[in-house]
């Protein structure tokens, strides 16, 4: 049996479960993964005995770590496949990667530079096109053109593909965190790389849903804009625990900002529980008075 190695981001797990429920790779491989964005070591035995090596790519700033540097230390005979990094913000063009806040948001930070109350605030992201503060179509199109130059390196493609299918189906959870019928489509890209059939859907059916622990909220607006059918505005998200509306989960970011509290997604899990327990005291109040 082949060691198969994934150096990966979050989305290794998941995938190395949905090729597992394939019998003929499972009959074949045993599966390791190792995170490529901590920067995590990986192991000189696991490359060394690696048979088959999946991985998203990495350059040459990533030293060691890079792909080139990874590859260059496989045994003779190792089978290597790049796999895609999915990555998407056609749900949320104003996502930014500021280091220091998840989910961080351009237009929100914009607007609380400004000094303006939390009301305001609010006030201007939730009544107003944020069209007219940013431009939407631009920043999508440049998010869209990253990963055509990103899906260059892999022989499974997968951006026209999304955008076939992003209006009508709700195809990410965040901008990394992909569902399930992405990463079943990057696993049978896998497969036939490997002469192997496609998942079933009994198979795929097997592996639970995963890196849905958030789905972060989509604005009404960019949902209109887009086309987004499955983004109603007043459709409640799954966040750490608790449903909440887009202008509840708003008000959140606002609130954490105000306080200083940098740690956004601790923040949300402490106002998910908050929440739950608040309405378990309801119910037993509400059971006494009766």
């Amino acid at each position: 049996m082949q060691t198969c190695l994934i150096h990966a981001n979050c989305q290794g797990e998941p995938l190395a479960r949905l090729l597992l429920a394939q019998p003929g790779f499972a009959a074949r491989h045993r599966c390791g993964v190792v995170l490529n964005y901590t920067r995590e070591e990986v192991p000189a035995e696991a490359l060394s005995t690696c048979g088959l090596f999946l991985y998203q790519h990495l350059g040459p700033e990533w030293g060691e770590l890079s792909s080139a540097a990874l590859l260059s230390r496989l045994p003779p005979g190792a089978t290597s496949l790049c796999i895609p990094n999915l990555f998407f913000k056609g749900y949320w063009p104003l996502w930014t990667s500021a280091p220091d806040f998840d989910y961080s948001d351009v237009l929100l930070d914009a607007l609380l530079e400004r000094g303006l109350s939390r009301a305001q605030v609010l006030h201007l992201y939730l009544r107003t096109d944020p069209a007219k503060y940013c431009d939407l179509d631009a920043l999508a199109a440049a998010s869209l053109e990253h990963e055509r130059r990103k899906e260059a390196h892999t022989p499974i493609k997968y951006v026209d593909l999304i955008l076939c299918r992003y209006r009508k189906e709700h195809l990410f959870f965040t901008v990394n965190h992909p569902k399930k019928a992405l990463l079943r489509h990057v696993a049978d890209g896998v497969l036939a790389h490997l002469g192997l059939p496609p998942l079933s859907d009994a198979e795929a059916a097997t592996v639970p849903e995963e890196l849905g622990e958030i789905e972060l909220p989509v604005h009404p607006a960019v949902a209109s804009r887009f086309g987004l059918s499955f983004a109603a505005p007043d459709r409640l998200w799954e966040v750490y625990g608790r449903k909440m509306d887009f202008a509840e989960y708003a008000g959140h970011y606002v609130d954490c900002k105000l306080i200083g509290e940098k740690d956004f997604i601790g923040y949300l899990r402490v106002m998910a529980l908050r929440a739950a327990r608040s309405e378990e005291n309801t119910r037993h109040t509400g059971g006494e008075d009766a």
